[in-house]
């Protein structure tokens, strides 16, 4: 684990109308770590999220990679930063193959990113590319099946793949185990865990599942009512009384 911050929020705060949603917050993202952010249903934890990746502007605030401040750049400008992202639902090409929906993530990010009507085998480097991406994700063997055909857990893989085609050295996570049946989720896991640590990625995860979060993370924030309530290790997050507190005692067990 670095000490160097990689990822930084300074005084964010988003405004809908009369609700403040995310209310004046600053968060810090070391490199090389897993970072959950968690909190009850409102929380205002996916709005974080959304700021963070670029997906909406913060009301007030600034968002900062490396050094530079990236508050107004796109999320398609920031995929070319080195930032990737998942979404809680699928972000796929259904009539593409498996492998034609990574090869064209990492065409994007390349060169030929505008040569669209050149043909597909003029591009070794990336079916190459695609090629190591599929094994990773666990998809050997389904290159050529259809994104649609594809069961929702291989889906979630697939999505995983698209973002990995960009060798991105920071990974956004939303939701990534939604809609997976709790027998899928593992494999999951271990999948994250192995292209985070492989090449020394970041990456910042919100997640529902309690033991995906306190299996994998190095540090969670805990968010409620808009605010941080709490930042810590897992341990320290399962025994904090005001987290605890702040969600009622539904995540009480999960977390103890």
């Amino acid at each position: 684990m670095s000490n160097e911050i990689i990822l930084e929020a300074v005084n964010l705060s988003k405004v809908f109308g009369g609700l403040v949603a995310v209310d004046n917050v600053s968060i810090k993202i070391k490199k090389q770590t897993m970072h959950a952010i968690i909190g009850p249903n409102g929380a205002g934890k996916t709005t974080l999220f959304n700021l963070l990746s670029g997906v909406m502007p913060p009301t007030n605030g600034r968002v900062i990679y490396k050094g530079n401040d990236i508050t107004r750049v796109s999320p398609q400008k920031r995929a070319h930063l080195g930032i990737g992202r998942s979404y809680q639902i699928t972000n796929i090409f259904p009539n593409l193959t498996v492998l034609e929906n990574i090869r064209l993530a990492a065409q994007a990010m390349g060169k030929d990113n505008f040569k669209l009507f050149k043909l597909a085998d003029n591009f070794h480097q990336y079916i190459n590319k695609s090629e190591e991406v599929i094994d990773m994700i666990g998809l050997s063997g389904r290159e050529l099946f259809l994104a649609r055909d594809l069961p929702h857990g291989e889906k979630r893989k697939l999505e995983l793949g698209i973002m990995l085609a960009c060798d991105p050295e920071l990974l956004l996570f939303d939701e990534p185990t939604a809609g997976m049946s709790s027998e899928q989720v593992p494999e999951l896991i271990k999948i994250i865990n192995k292209v985070v640590h492989q090449k020394d990625r970041t990456a910042i995860l919100v997640e529902h599942r309690m033991d995906m979060v306190m299996s994998i993370s190095d540090v969670v924030t805990v968010m409620n009512q808009g605010r941080i309530l709490a930042e810590g290790s897992p341990h320290e997050i399962a025994t904090n009384k005001q987290v605890q507190s702040a969600y009622l005692g539904d995540l009480y067990g999960e977390l103890t």
